[in-house]
């Protein structure tokens, strides 16, 4: 099983700071993927638009290499974002245990 990142703390030593922490990393994951998926949108809409109103033919081949850039930004921006969320979810359980062994 992989190491969490606050493995290293005595998880007896994580206080409400750390929790408010967490969640601040929660929001700022899902802001993240939010701004990869609207560079995937721009990229997709530029593309579509390049090919569209392009006269000449490296400028079409732009707005194709444009297509492709925008689904795998938003592929890699979910790839990321669930790969941090389980991470934060990890924490966040050990954290809840903790309490309730309190």
């Amino acid at each position: 099983m992989e190491q969490s990142h606050y493995s290293r703390f005595e998880t007896a030593e994580l206080i409400l700071r750390d929790q408010l922490a967490i969640d601040r990393t929660l929001l700022a994951n899902e802001r993240t993927f939010l701004s990869y998926l609207r560079s995937g949108v721009a990229l997709l809409i530029a593309g579509v638009s390049i090919i569209h109103f392009s006269h000449q033919g490296w400028f079409t081949a732009v707005g194709f290499f444009c297509l492709p850039s925008g689904v795998l930004t938003g592929i890699f921006g979910f790839w990321r974002f669930r790969k941090m969320n389980n991470a934060i979810a990890v924490v966040r359980v050990g954290l809840n245990n903790i309490s309730a062994a309190d």
